[in-house]
């Protein structure tokens, strides 16, 4: 088993490394396991899982929630946030501050993507924020860590790809998601609040106090954003729909709420429609490479291997979280969180199942600590859409985003503590 290991470690560093597409090197190694390890035909074998993982029924979601987040992107959605939740942020400690922590979690629950939620958030809130005097450095990270809500709150695409890839139930994935992203707002909303209270001289002062009736007046931008949120994510809730239903109603609404905007055209169409081609193609492409991976594994006898030799060592699974959180922070540095996932559940799911680790509770886990790849270097891809945007060195950007970084640690060690936040609404819904 050691030979094999590091024969087939070895390989991934190598493809990876030599700049080899993600799904090229999922199934290059695939490919060295099953003809260097086992005695079944390669080729037969990769036609027939390439083949099946391109027609799952819970899949066709993905395109769909991708289309609609790209929609969205070029919609007035961000500015008419923005309008509609700053009045009311101006009292609390932090103030205009809590608008990216609040408006990323709203977009995140109509964008499902981390990345399309900290652009759009970002190319309103950062030069409109810094205009009025915030301080730039907190600005970006709270940004940066609050866009990551993007791949926990539902509908999150990486939990569609979780849950297709370990054959769990996309809708329990979805309520398991909505307590932990909270929790994850709330701790961050009160980082914000101490932060305030500890360096008040960094917080501009509170502007006028507005009217009761032209604070709901402005209110009123945000129903259709809460409208989407209620037709997507209520009508699974709901029992209405599955969430590949729900995908196309989120997708149908989207294209009305910008068209009610003034915002669709042919070219908007256009260039939407071919941003969620590109990026469902890529996602379909990875995972067609880690079914065959997967398979491979599985002829080899690597993973179950691996968890026999991992249950001699007498790991409690705490123990276990904590390597695994370790190993899966170190990893997200240089993969994107897709990669992470569909990479490493073929050979982690035996040993997280042996543990007797909650399949439902681990995906929430496994989504938190990607969550934190996307803010650390040299590979966080939200690092580097607020480079981008702001020009700044990426390590500076991180630096800035680094509190957050500890604040998701946190909550993954409260969701371990209470296992609950992550599978109270999964039970409750199946009984």
């Amino acid at each position: 088993m050691l030979t094999m290991m590091l024969v087939l470690f070895g390989a991934l560093l190598l493809l990876l490394g030599s700049g080899v597409w993600v799904a090229f090197s999922l199934l290059g190694l695939g490919w060295l396991g099953l003809s260097q390890f086992s005695s079944v035909p390669t080729g037969s074998v990769m036609a027939s899982d390439i083949w099946g993982s391109s027609y799952s029924w819970e899949l066709t979601a993905l395109p769909m929630f991708i289309w609609m987040g790209e929609i969205l992107f070029r919609s007035r959605l961000a500015d008419d946030m923005f309008t509609g939740l700053s009045p009311w942020m101006q009292r609390i400690p932090g103030r205009l501050l809590h608008t990216n922590v609040v408006g990323c979690g709203l977009f995140a629950a109509v964008s499902g993507s981390s990345a399309a939620t900290c652009a759009t958030m970002g190319k309103m809130s950062i030069p409109e924020l810094t205009r009025r005097g915030y301080d730039e450095k907190l600005v970006i990270g709270t940004l940066a860590g609050s866009a990551t809500l993007g791949l926990l709150i539902p509908p999150s695409i990486i939990l569609i790809v979780y849950g297709v890839a370990t054959d769990q139930s996309i809708a329990r994935l979805f309520m398991a998601g909505i307590l932990p992203g909270l929790l994850l707002i709330s701790l961050f909303a009160l980082y914000l609040m101490l932060w305030s209270w500890r360096y008040p001289d960094k917080v501009p002062p509170a502007e006028d106090r507005l009217p009761l009736a032209e604070k709901l007046r402005r209110a009123r931008r945000l129903i259709p954003m809460l409208a989407l949120i209620v037709g997507v994510i209520g009508s699974i809730y709901a029992g209405l729909a599955s969430p590949t239903e729900a995908a196309a109603v989120g997708m149908v609404l989207s294209l009305l709420l910008a068209r009610l905007q003034g915002n669709m055209n042919r070219a908007t169409f256009r260039d939407a429609l071919l941003g969620a081609v590109r990026t469902s193609t890529m996602i379909a492409f990875i995972l067609a490479g880690a079914s065959f991976l997967t398979a491979a594994m599985g002829f080899t006898g690597l993973p179950s291997d691996l968890a026999a030799w991992i249950g001699t060592l007498g790991l409690s699974p705490w123990m276990l979280i904590m390597a695994l959180t370790l190993f899966f922070i170190l990893l997200g540095c240089f993969l994107d969180g897709i990669s992470v996932v569909v990479l490493t559940t073929s050979i982690m799911l035996p040993m997280v199942e042996a543990a007797g680790i909650d399949l439902i509770w681990f995906g929430i886990y496994l989504v938190i600590v990607v969550e934190m790849s996307q803010i650390t270097p040299p590979v966080g891809f939200n690092l580097f859409v607020l480079q981008g945007m702001t020009g700044r060195n990426i390590l500076s950007i991180a630096w800035a985003a680094l509190p957050f970084f500890f604040l998701m640690m946190l909550g993954v060690i409260l969701i371990w503590l209470f296992p609950g936040i992550a599978t109270w609404l999964p039970q409750a819904m199946a009984n």
